[in-house]
Order: structure tokens, then C-alpha cells, then sequence
């Protein structure tokens, strides 16, 4: 059964140099459970003027003779025929759609298989509507900026799923600021860049910001490189022909091919099998790939950047990296400081994640006090950053911070009878100080200007005058 909502088919877009507005887009569901259809069609309904939603291949096809559509969001296991296989066509064909995948299953290929079809966003089931919203305005803005250029919006690369969740690093504290510098400085070359650190400081972030500020065009496609099995390594990379293999059905594209003009992001680049480091290093030194079971070379304008969380010079002594490669990649090494070493920004960390996980969870954001910024800076973050971003997700569930889960006792202080940690760190400025009571009092007042005013003994319009020079201020705060 076929389930769509009748809304016109035919719109006057509007000249490339106006902005879309949301209800001039149209969005195409297919999806073969009826449950997720009718969930998703009533809360894109609310937002955009053209919601279509179906069952299978077949009657997406039959729509889309009809009505063009700007964003596909497809199932990537469809009766019949793959979501991947249809999209691949349609592009193939010049479709200009911007694709979200859908999936219950976490499969590397698949997503490999979205990277190639040209796919916006990678999202499993089960999701937020919160998820799927906000990779829909992606979409959206990503069409806007192309009309703004005067060129048509083209297919790019997978940018969401395997790379990070956000394009900034957040943070203030030397080692941060000297390396947002390096990278200004980089990026606009073609230079070949090793990012190291441990797991969880943040790598993927700063391929995305050297990817960012490179002026490429072309896509930023992420791959771990320990998620590929070594025989697949090369078809993975470089592609394959028609029969190349057994099992080799139609002939594929490599990551290669797919992040063409643009970056590609090998993570986790100790796990690379030797052999194939011999062949990556052949790509470096010729610009070209063969695609296994081709005659000829392609050429390629990639920009590549790697990440490891291990010592690769340690690896290269022991013999399980080739030295050759390893200067070809090393041209600019960057590091990224564990977060121990930058206890100073789990301040504004803390804050960032509350606010931006509140949202997308549907809760109120949680205010930490000092006692609780103090015990958490004194933590050793053995997973850094991802962990404790897992913890303030883990609060704003709960409702208050997870102790437990660090190894630390349920307590407000974190000191000893002798010794007792009270009031704000004392690394602290006084106007850090000042904000933080500032904003903690106002959360208390829910968000009560006036109110808040009067508890801190100043004028509301003093209050109002201090908030305006506090951009996470201007965010909500109960």
C-alpha cells in the first residue's frame, strides 16, 4: 500500500539569489515500514510544504515522473531493489536530490555503498526526530548556498556519519589556539597532514577543519581503516570493474574516486595491511589509482589526511609501517593534546555539550555548579573528549551527574576533611567566576530576568548589559 499525502505538485522556485524557503521543498520518503513512514511524513509535514512518502523503488519512481524532489531520504533495504542501487541510478541519470540513508543495520559496506551513491547523511534506526530534522536543514542550507553560487546542488560525499558529530573545536587553552592556527596555516596547501592522538581527543574534528579552511570543493569522505577487512582494502580504495572478482556485479567507484577535488580521511592508519601501504604509497607518488581488474589508471585530486592513535614511528622500528610512507604522510604533523592536558576548557566543553544534547534530546539543559566543574577537571578522561561528552549525555537522562559511572564517590566535594575544595577552581578568572554564578542563578529563576536581578543585588538592566556580552547567554538557559 502506498502512503502519500496529496499536496501540489508543481512549484515556482524561487531565483538563485534568494534563500529556499522551507516550504518550497519537497521531500520524498521510501521507506517499506508503514510505521516509520507516518512518523516521518507528520514531522517533516510541519516544516515543509511537500511531503510524499512510499513504500518501495517502484512507487518512488512513479512520483518522482510527476514531481522533482530536493531531498530523498530512502531505506537503504527496500523490496525489490536496494535504496543504494536506486539512488546510484538516479544520479547516474543527472538527479540532483540530496540523500539521507536510513538503516537498522550498521553495516560498513552499506555505508561504503552510501559514500559512493553520493549520500548527505547515514542515519540508523532507531533515531531522534530531533536527528533526522537537523540533517534535513543540512540538506536544505546546502541547497540554498548552491543557489546563492548560481550552480546546481550536486551530489557530495557522506559527511556526517563517519565524520563528527560538529566542524569546530571547542576550546581555548594554548595547545588549542596554536593548533587552530597550524591549521589556517596548512589547510590551503596541498600538503599531505598526520593528525595523532589518543581515542576520543577530537581527530576527526580536525580533519574537518583542515578540510574546512582548504578551499577544496570537493567532498570530505571518512573511512577507519581498521573497519576494512585487508582483502577488501584495494577495491575499497581504488574501486573495481565488472567481474574484477567473485562477486564483483557492476562495476564501483573506490574512496578514491568518490572524494575527488575534495579530502579523504584515513582513520586509524596503523591498521593498514603492509601490502597496501606499498600501493597508497604509489597513489601519493603518481596522483593516479587502478581500480582492481582495470587496464588504465585514473587520475585524482585528493587531498589526504590521516589519523592514528598510536606511535608510527614506533611502528616503523618494529617493521609494521613502511618508513617511506610514513614521511609521505608526515609532511605536517599535528597533534591533539589529551584532555587532561586541558582541564582549563571543560568549562565552556561542559557547557557545549549540555546545550547542544538538550536539544537534541528534548530536555532542559543542565547547569554544572563549581564543585562539579572542579571534580571533573581533576578527572583523568582516560576516553577524553567522547567520554565526556557520554557524561553530560548521561546527566541531562539522569538529571544529575553520573559519579558512578567515573569511578567517584556520590559527593559535592571532592576534597578531604583536611583539605576541602569550596567555591570556584582557583585557576579561575573573577569575571569567569562572575559569569558562571550569574548564568547558574539565572537558570534558577528559570530564566526570570528580573527576578535573578534582584537576587544578585543589581539592576536588570545591568543584568541584561552583562548577558549581551556572554554569547552562551543568549542561549536558553532553564
Amino acid at each position: 500500500m502506498t502512503n502519500v499525502t496529496h499536496s501540489p505538485a508543481s512549484r515556482v522556485l524561487p531565483p538563485a539569489s534568494q534563500a529556499i524557503p522551507r516550504r518550497e521543498i519537497s521531500i520524498l520518503i521510501v521507506d517499506d515500514e508503514p510505521g516509520i513512514r507516518s512518523f516521518l511524513q507528520r514531522a517533516l509535514a510541519k516544516e515543509y510544504g511537500l511531503v510524499e512518502a512510499v513504500e518501495d523503488v517502484e512507487a518512488a519512481e512513479a512520483l518522482r515522473s510527476r514531481c522533482r524532489f530536493d531531498v530523498l531520504i530512502v531505506d537503504v533495504s527496500l523490496p525489490g531493489r536496494s535504496g543504494i542501487e536506486w539512488v546510484e541510478s538516479l544520479h547516474e541519470s543527472g538527479e540532483h536530490a540530496d540523500v539521507i540513508f536510513i538503516t537498522a543495520y550498521a553495516d560498513l559496506n552499506a555505508t561504503i555503498g552510501a559514500i559512493r551513491a553520493g549520500a548527505r547523511d547515514f542515519i540508523l534506526k532507531p533515531f531522534r526526530v530531533e536527528q533526522l530534522l537537523a540533517s534535513v536543514k543540512r540538506c536544505v542550507m546546502q541547497r540554498r548556498l548552491a543557489r546563492e553560487r548560481g550552480a546546481a546542488p550536486r551530489a557530495g560525499a557522506l559527511d556526517h556519519a563517519l565524520a563528527p558529530d560538529d566542524a569546530e573545536m571547542i576550546g581555548r587553552c594554548a595547545a588549542i589556539e596554536e593548533l587552530r592556527g597550524v591549521i589556517r596555516r596548512i589547510a590551503p596547501t596541498p600538503a599531505s597532514v598526520l593528525i595523532e592522538g589518543e581515542t576520543g581527543t577530537g581527530k576527526e574534528l580536525v580533519a574537518a577543519a583542515v578540510h574546512r579552511h582548504s578551499g577544496r570543493r570537493g567532498p570530505l569522505v571518512a573511512v577507519n581503516c581498521v573497519a576494512i577487512a585487508p582483502e577488501l582494502f584495494e577495491s575499497e580504495l581504488f574501486g573495481h570493474t565488472k567481474g574484477a572478482f567473485t562477486g564483483a556485479h557492476q562495476a564501483r567507484e573506490g574512496l578514491f574516486v568518490a572524494a575527488r577535488g575534495g579530502t579523504l580521511f584515513l582513520d586509524e592508519i596503523s591498521e593498514m595491511p603492509l601490502a597496501m601501504q606499498a600501493k597508497l604509497l604509489r597513489v601519493l607518488e603518481t596522483r593516479r589509482v587502478r581500480p582492481v581488474g582495470a587496464d588504465q589508471e585514473v587520475p585524482v585530486d585528493v587531498r589526504l589526511v590521516t589519523a592514528t592513535n598510536r606511535d608510527l614511528g614506533e611502528a616503523v622500528r618494529n617493521g609494521l609501517f613502511r618508513e617511506d610512507l610514513y614521511f609521505r604522510l608526515n609532511v605536517v604533523s599535528l597533534k591533539v593534546p589529551p584532555l587532561r592536558e586541558r582541564s582549563a576548557d571543560i568549562p565552556e566543553l561542559l557547557e557545549y555539550f549540555s546545550h547542544k544534547l538538550a536539544a537534541e534530546l528534548g530536555v532542559p539543559p543542565y547547569v554544572f555548579d563549581a564543585d562539579e566543574i572542579a571534580r571533573l577537571r581533576a578527572y583523568s578522561w582516560p576516553g577524553n573528549v567522547r567520554e565526556l561528552r557520554n557524561v553530560v549525555e548521561r546527566t541531562l537522562l539522569l538529571g544529575r551527574t553520573p559519579w558512578e559511572s567515573l569511578g567517584l564517590a556520590e559527593s559535592g566535594s571532592m576534597g578531604t576533611a583536611e583539605q576541602p575544595v569550596i567555591g570556584f577552581p582557583v585557576e579561575w578568572t573573577l569575571e569567569e567566576v562572575e559569569k558562571h554564578h550569574t548564568l547558574r542563578v539565572l537558570s534558577g529563576t528559570q530564566g526570570n530576568k528580573s527576578e535573578a536581578a534582584r537576587r544578585l543585588g543589581i539592576s536588570r538592566k545591568t543584568l541584561e548589559r552583562k548577558l549581551s556580552s556572554w554569547p552562551e547567554a543568549r542561549r536558553p538557559v532553564s
